[in-house]
This record gives structure tokens, sequence and C-alpha cells, in this order.
């Protein structure tokens, strides 16, 4: 199973104390909704869920999630993992305030630690819903705790992280919309770097052209697109719907 614990090695809570049937009840509860579960609680459980094939809903609710580029760690309320998507795994990265030591999701900083189990214990217990911030100033993530009543007899409850982008516009997305409108490699670049919150001379001075170039592929990239200023370029792909799912598996870019 897996426990969050702080860097001073507490559990949040302890699965031993909660028992094995709470965890099996729970897992079969998310089984009905995302297939058999993934990670720690999977190699403890082995009731009919696990081995009955997942209906073919069950199985396009795991591929949907991960197609939803926010990553979201569920977890149930003695800590321990139920499912994670593509997005939390690719997010859960070195830089990461969180990481996935094994079965264990730490916070990288005691104080965060404290945080965190105090936030899913009472979302767990109340009901309560937080918004965190943790990490440092070089790698603050927001992180969304959100209680899950899953009901049942015995009351189980979920509890959901949802972690917050720490870029405006995810790379591939970018690329996604480049390709879609027709841009060339040099005015994806600048798109790049205007998505990155960089300002033309930047810009100009990482690709090593004058800042008259940027300025003209700027305007280019407008014409394409339709966008009539650089913040509403940059807000366009912004709002894009996730594409980073379909871009990593090879598809093709959306049509504007």
């Amino acid at each position: 199973m897996l426990e969050l614990i702080g860097n001073d090695g507490p559990a949040l809570h302890s699965a031993r104390e909660a028992g094995p049937r709470a965890a099996a009840s729970l897992a079969s509860m998310v089984g009905t909704l995302f297939g058999p579960v993934t990670g720690a609680a999977a190699s403890g459980y082995c009731g009919p869920e696990r081995r009955r094939s997942a209906s073919l809903a069950q199985r396009c609710m795991g591929h949907m999630l991960d197609e939803v580029d926010y990553g979201m760690l569920l977890l149930a309320q003695d800590g321990h993992l139920l499912h994670a998507n593509k997005a939390a795994r690719r997010d859960l990265d070195a830089q990461h305030p969180l990481q996935l030591l094994g079965r264990e999701l730490r916070p990288r900083l005691d104080a965060d630690g404290v945080a965190l189990r105090e936030a899913v214990g009472q979302a767990a217990r109340r009901g309560l819903r937080r918004l965190l911030k943790l990490g440092d100033a070089a790698q603050r993530c927001s992180v969304a705790v959100v209680p899950l009543g899953l009901g049942g007899a015995s009351g189980e409850q979920a509890v959901l992280l949802m972690l917050g982008k720490r870029s405006m516009c995810e790379e591939l997305s970018v690329e996604g919309f480049a390709r879609s409108h027709g841009l060339t490699l040099a005015e994806t670049q600048v798109l790049k770097g205007l998505c990155g919150g960089l300002p033309p001379q930047d810009i100009a001075g990482r690709n090593g052209v004058a800042l008259s170039t940027v300025r003209t592929q700027i305007g280019s990239i407008r014409a394409k697109t339709g966008a009539g200023s650089i913040r509403a370029l940059v807000q366009m792909v912004a709002q894009l719907p996730p594409m980073v799912g379909m871009l990593q598996a090879g598809g093709q870019a959306l049509a504007s």
C-alpha cells in the first residue's frame, strides 16, 4: 500500500491499523469505476473484482483519465494509492514537491508533509476541501485535496489529489497547436517562448536572431491563427483541450 508520510517518517494513517478489509472494500468500489486498481492496492487484493475482466466502460474510464492533462492521484482514507493517471505519473519527477518512493507519497519538505497530512485527514474525516501550495519558490506547485464519498455500508472515503500545472501551456500542446495552424519550425519556437512568458527581445536572444525577425514571426503567427494580440494568442493555447496524451501516442494534431 502507499502511505503518505513526511520527511520525519510517521505515516499519515497506517493501513495495518485500518485492516485489509477496509482497503479491499474501497478497492472493490473503485474497481467498478476504473476496473482493477493500480499501484500498491493491486498487490494485496485478489477478490472477484480483480479476477473478472473489466467492462468496456471501466476500461474507457481509465483511458479517459489518462487523457486529462492534470495529474490525479486517488487515495484511500488510510493513505494508500488506488489510482494514478498518466499525467500524475509524468508530473511526479525529480523537481516536483511530491515524490513517489516505492509505495510512499513523500513531500520533499517537512512543512509540506504536515500540511498535506492535515488536509488529507480532514478530507477523509470531515469532507473538507483544501488548496495547498507545496514546494519552495523555485518549484512551487498547487495541489487540490478533494474528498470523495464513495458510499457503501462501511462509509469508506477516498481522497482525490489534483496536481496543478507548473507551466501555462504544455510543450506538446503548443506543438500540436502550431502544426494545426501551419506554423513553421521557427514560428513554433517563438510561440513556445511567448507561451513561456518570455518577451520578444528574450526570444530573439535565445533563438539567436534579430528582434525585428521575431516581431515579423509574431505577426505571421497572429495572421495564421487569427489572434488579435500576443495575449489572445497565448490564451488560445492555454484554453486548448488536453492534447498531450494524443500527441505522445503519435496522433495527428487537431485541425483548427
